[in-house]
C-alpha cells in the first residue's frame, strides 16, 4: 500500500490523504483529514469514493479504512516527500507496519537444522487452529519461544499473550492467581482480583511447567479446557472465556500419570497436538549460528567489539554435550564476551571443570598420539569414538556417525585425522562384517586420502 499527501492547508492544519491499495474496493479513494495536535488522532471530513461516485457516511468510511489498515498510523515517520509524491524508500516500512503479524513470527528462534525446521513446520500447521498444544522438551530448549511463535502465527496474534509458570507460585496461591477471587473470599482478600485466565480472554494462555500443577487444582484446569468456564474464589457466578491453551513441561507426563502424580484425563486433554523440541546436542549444526547470534547480542549490549570467533572454539562448542541446552550456551557465551578484551572470543569451555566436560560418558579407548591427556581433546575424541562404535564405524549415511554428531562427513573425517582416530584392524570370525561394509570401506579410503 502506498500513500501520497496533497493539498496541505497550513491554516487549518488539515491535509488531503490519497491512499492506494491493492484491494479493488479501495481503488483511487481520497479523504480530507484534519490532524489533531499531540497525536490525538485524525478525524475524517470529506470522504469521496471516486470508483462508485458516492459519499458514504464519514465515520463509517473512516472506520472501514482504519480497520483495513489495522491500528497503525496513517502516516509513516520520516516523510520523504509531500505534494503528490510517494514516500520513496518507505515501502519496506509500510509492509512491516501493515503486516506486523507476519514479521518476526519466529523471533528469537535461530537455526537451520532439519530437526528444528520440522518443529517449525508443526508450529505453522497447528498455529491456525485453536487446538491445545503440549510442548515437550528439556530445560533450556526454548519452549516459551515456540509458544510465542504459535501465538504470533495464529488468528489471535493481536490479542493478549499471557504466560504463567506453575512452579514459580506457591501452591496455595495458584488457584487465586489463575482464577481470581472476590473480596473477602479468604483472609487477606481485601479487594477483588481478576485471574490470569480472565485476563487472557480472546487471546493465548501459556502454562509453563504444567507438570508441577498440584493434583487438587488439575480438575479446574480440565474444566476450563473442556467447558471454557470457571468461577472465581468466593463467587457463584460462572465466567465464560475463549482462550487458546498452550502448555509446556520438561517432565515425563506419561510416567507421572502411571505414578498417579498427574491426572490422566487432563493429560489426554492437553496432549491434543504434542510438539517435542529437540535438545541442542541433537542439532549441533545450529551451534555456530547460535554462538554468532549471542555474540552479536552481548557485544552490542556491552559496547564491545568482538571481531573473531576461532574455529577451535566453534569446534569445541559444537562437540560439547550441552546438558543445559541453549540456555547454557547463552550463559557461556555471555561469560566469554565479558572476558573478551582483544576482539577474539575466548573458549568458554576452558573455564568449566572436568565434571562438566565429562557430561557425555566416554569410552575406554587409549588416547592417540595426537591427543594430550587431561584436556578437552580427550572429550572430543571420546565423543567421536563413541559415535563410531555406536554406528559400527559407519561415517556417512543417514545413520552414520557424522549424522549422529550433527557434522558434515568431511568435517568428521578431518577431525578424525587431527585426533589420530583410525579404524581398528578387523577381527577374524566375521563379527565386524555387516551390511554397511561397502560404505565403511569408502569412508576408510576417503580418510586415507585426507591423511
Amino acid at each position: 500500500m502506498r500513500f501520497a499527501l496533497s493539498g496541505l492547508l497550513t491554516g487549518q492544519c488539515a491535509f488531503r490523504l490519497r491512499y492506494f491499495a491493492h484491494q479493488p474496493e479501495f481503488a483511487s479513494t481520497e479523504m480530507n483529514l484534519r490532524v489533531m495536535p499531540y497525536g490525538e488522532g485524525a478525524v475524517a471530513h470529506d470522504a469521496v469514493d471516486k470508483k462508485n461516485g458516492e459519499i458514504p457516511s464519514r465515520r463509517r468510511e473512516f472506520e472501514r479504512i482504519r480497520c483495513e489498515m489495522g491500528t497503525q498510523n496513517f502516516i509513516a515517520p520520516d516523510l520523504d516527500y509531500i505534494n503528490e509524491t510517494y514516500f520513496a524508500g518507505r515501502e519496506d516500512w509500510t509492509e512491516l507496519s501493515l503486516n506486523g503479524s507476519k514479521v518476526g513470527r519466529f523471533e528469537g528462534i535461530v537455526g537451520h537444522s532439519q530437526t528444528l525446521l520440522n518443529v517449525l513446520d508443526l508450529v505453522r500447521t497447528v498455529a491456525t487452529t485453536d487446538s491445545t498444544v503440549l510442548i515437550l522438551g528439556e530445560t533450556g530448549t526454548g519452549k516459551e519461544l515456540i509458544a510465542r511463535a504459535l501465538h504470533n502465527s495464529s488468528r489471535r496474534n493481536e490479542r493478549p499473550f499471557l504466560k504463567f509458570n506453575c512452579s514459580a507460585i506457591p501452591s496455595e496461591l495458584l488457584e487465586s492467581e489463575l482464577f481470581g477471587h472476590e473480596k473477602g473470599a479468604f483472609t487477606g482478600a481485601l479487594a477483588q482480583k481478576v485471574g490470569r485466565f480472565e485476563m487472557a480472554h480472546t487471546g493465548t494462555f501459556f502454562l509453563d511447567e504444567i507438570g508441577d500443577m498440584p493434583l487438587a487444582l488439575q480438575p479446574k484446569i480440565l474444566r476450563v479446557l473442556q467447558e471454557h468456564e470457571f468461577e472465581r474464589l468466593g463467587s457463584c457466578r460462572t465466567h465464560r472465556i475463549s482462550v487458546r491453551m498452550i502448555a509446556a513441561t520438561n517432565r515425563n507426563l506419561d510416567e507421572m500419570v502411571s505414578r498417579n502424580e498427574f491426572r490422566n484425563d487432563l493429560y489426554y486433554r492437553l496432549n491434543v497436538f504434542p510438539i517435542v523440541i529437540p535438545p541442542l546436542r541433537e542439532r549441533r549444526e545450529d551451534v555456530p549460528l547460535l554462538v554468532a547470534h549471542f555474540v552479536q547480542s552481548f557485544a552490542n549490549r556491552m559496547y564491545k567489539r568482538i571481531d573473531h570467533i576461532p574455529q577451535e572454539t566453534l569446534d569445541a562448542l559444537t562437540l560439547y554435550s550441552w546438558p543445559g541446552n541453549v540456555r547454557e550456551l547463552q550463559n557461556l557465551v555471555e561469560r566469554a564476551a565479558i572476558l573478551c578484551h582483544d576482539g577474539v572470543l575466548p573458549n568458554p569451555l576452558a573455564m568449566l571443570d572436568a565434571k562438566h566436560l565429562a557430561a557425555i560418558p566416554s569410552v575406554s579407548i587409549p588416547i592417540g598420539p595426537h591427543a594430550t591427556p587431561g584436556t578437552f581433546t580427550d572429550s572430543q575424541r571420546a565423543i567421536i569414538l563413541q559415535a563410531l562404535h555406536g554406528t559400527g564405524w559407519a561415517i556417512g549415511g543417514p545413520h552414520g556417525a557424522a549424522a549422529r554428531l550433527g557434522l558434515k562427513r568431511t568435517t568428521l573425517l578431518s577431525k578424525m585425522k587431527k585426533l589420530g582416530i583410525s579404524r581398528p584392524p578387523a577381527r577374524s570370525g566375521g563379527d565386524t562384517v555387516n551390511q554397511n561394509c561397502e560404505a565403511r570401506n569408502a569412508d576408510e579410503r576417503q580418510l586415507g586420502e585426507v591423511c
